[in-house]
């Protein structure tokens, strides 16, 4: 442990999450932070991004730590700060993403006299966070920051939030802490595995639902051989952190968003076996209508809870059910040359994608209505990884594209952003064009809130002229291309198939990012 008298709170902790493999920081900080801001100065080897706004920097930590598997920091300025950047870290929190969440906070000994910016942050953080802790003492802070980077870590990972009172930061008394060893990963209990087999050999028809770390392709290969052996049927959530998918890549279904599909698609099924998921909800509830995608006389059985070992509870539950040897499906065929032609739909575009990824890209996907084809539509694109929004906040793509692009500058990034979800946080194309990052954006103008135009119906509202405006933003339109060229990035508008694919090809081929106005 490193100590020195002239050491303050803030230099210890940049080097404690140095030491602990933390070496990115996307930030937005304010007066509360300058010590820790200074501090970065001083000490190399910290990465440090900045954001205009709170939702890009907890969205782009998000983002980073999905592709980099290890947590970036953020650094956000007190309560408030910390409320901007809520969305998207409730995102990351179902996205079971290691984040270090760093707040600034009023001096201890300020904060009873109720300065203007005093709030309750911790209790703020406590929702979104696995730990959360405020810092008391110059000499704790490195103690602390090793402990936040082993909560983050701890399977099946989450946003570990310090509180960091500025006087904290500036005294002196720093003490740098020994990175922490990661908490083993519990394995399952072997009546788990037992149970998931009787049911699988019963012959009912059983639906099994993988996510998190199951989706990796070793675990979701056994969890083929396990449904090609037992004719179980296998599926995912409707929204993942990170799927692995393309040419010569297993292809796994996804529940549909609606109610009505899913349940239409999952009709008959008598059991329900979990690897790493929660049992699956519809979005929101309606009027006489099950929230289960799913029969509800159906039985739910937990293989995996989502902290447990996913991979070998999937492996010993093949070798359980004599699976090993099975037949895998065949992987996906070879991508069709030629794109679409025409007028733009969702079809159309998920064709074009498929023609055109560039091998290895990391596909970004917040397109919400519009985006209905995308995914089963690219299954036979180049190899990619796909990204989510997986909270239901929306504002989440554009910087989660920022992060994943800092995490690995040598893959192209695109970003498939409906318009009225990334006018959100706009604010990420400044910080892509600042850090010349890899991202194509292709975003999906269709000047309304779309989505909403069919949560009105399924509720069974019977909207007028004042419903129907608060779901329009054609009034006036978005000029996206505008909004990216005053930000620093370079963009196009198209209208029909052609010009796209003339436009994706071309900025996947260039350096730094650009973004398609697509008129829908």
């Amino acid at each position: 442990m490193e100590t020195s008298q002239a050491m303050n709170g803030a230099e210890s902790l940049v080097k404690t999450l140095l030491a602990s493999g933390v070496d990115t920081c996307f930030a937005n900080p304010g007066t509360s932070e300058m010590h820790f801001v200074a501090a970065l100065d001083r000490i190399p080897g910290m990465r440090c991004v900045l954001g205009l706004f709170e939702g890009v920097v907890t969205g782009a930590a998000d983002g980073y730590a999905r592709m980099a598997d290890k947590p970036a920091a953020t650094l956000l300025h007190c309560g408030p700060g910390l409320a901007n950047g809520l969305a998207n870290l409730h995102n990351a929190r179902r996205a079971q993403t290691p984040v270090v969440n760093i707040i600034g906070d009023q001096a201890t000994y300020h904060r009873p006299l109720d300065a203007p910016l005093t709030a309750d942050t911790e209790g703020w953080a406590r929702p979104v966070s696995v730990w959360t802790r405020t810092a008391t003492r110059a000499a704790s802070v490195g103690a602390d920051a090793a402990a936040a980077v082993q909560a983050a870590r701890t399977a099946p990972g989450g946003v570990a939030s310090l509180i960091l009172p500025s006087d904290v930061c500036w005294d002196a008394g720093g003490e740098v802490a020994a990175p922490l060893p990661p908490l083993a990963v519990p394995k399952v209990a072997p009546d788990a595995v037992q149970n998931a087999a009787r049911v699988l050999r019963s012959g009912q028809p059983t639906l099994i639902v993988v996510a998190g770390s199951a989706l990796r392709e070793a675990p979701l290969a056994d969890a083929h051989r396990i449904a090609a052996a037992t004719q179980a049927r296998l599926i995912t959530p409707m929204s993942n952190a990170r799927v692995s998918r393309g040419r010569g890549r297993l292809a796994v279904d996804r529940i549909p968003y609606s109610g009505d599909v899913a349940r239409d698609r999952l009709a008959g099924i008598r059991h329900v076996i979990l690897v790493g998921a929660q049992a699956p909800v519809t979005f929101f509830a309606y009027p006489g209508k099950s929230p289960r995608p799913y029969p509800e006389d159906a039985v739910v059985h937990v293989l995996a809870r989502e902290e447990e070992d996913l991979a070998d509870a999937l492996a010993r539950l093949a070798d359980e059910v004599g699976a090993r040897n099975a037949v895998l499906p065949e992987s996906a065929a070879v991508a069709p040359s030629d794109i679409a032609r025409g007028a733009v739909t969702s079809e159309a575009v998920a064709r074009t994608l498929t023609a055109l990824l560039p091998e290895n890209a990391i596909v970004v996907e917040e397109s919400v209505s519009f985006g209905r084809a995308f995914y089963p539509g690219t299954v036979n694109a180049a190899p990619h990884d796909w990204l989510q929004l997986t909270g239901g906040a929306i504002g989440a793509g554009l910087p989660l594209a920022t992060g994943a692009a800092v995490a690995a500058p040598d893959r192209r990034v695109v970003a498939l952003q409906a318009d009225g979800s990334g006018m959100y946080t706009l604010q990420s194309l400044w910080t892509m064009a600042r850090e010349q990052l890899d991202v194509t954006v292709v975003l999906l103008a269709n000047r309304k809130y779309a989505i909403l135009l069919g949560e009105l119906a399924g509720v069974g509202a019977n909207p007028g002229k004042t419903a129907l405006d608060m779901l329009d933003i054609g009034n006036p339109d978005l000029n996206w291309v505008q909004m990216a060229n005053g930000m620093g990035v370079e963009g196009a508008r198209a209208h029909d198939m052609e010009t796209f694919a003339e436009l994706f090809r071309m900025a996947n081929q260039r350096k730094g990012p650009f973004l398609i106005e697509l008129v829908i």
